[in-house]
């Protein structure tokens, strides 16, 4: 599995959090996989532009 360095997308606000378009995680596809310890989880885009992400 290689993992692919993600640009960060400053959102303009005060909020500290980290921001990520989710076009930048799928590379401008529909779909990412995003690792948390052991397990892989995917991310997708619907055609309605909605996020689902499923184990």
């Amino acid at each position: 599995m290689s993992f692919h360095s993600i640009k960060q997308t400053i959102a303009p606000s005060s909020n500290t959090l980290p921001t990520y378009a989710a076009k930048d995680l799928t590379m401008n596809g529909d779909q990412a996989q995003i690792v948390l310890g052991e397990q892989i989880y995917t991310l997708r885009i619907t055609r309605a532009g909605k996020l689902i992400l499923t184990k």
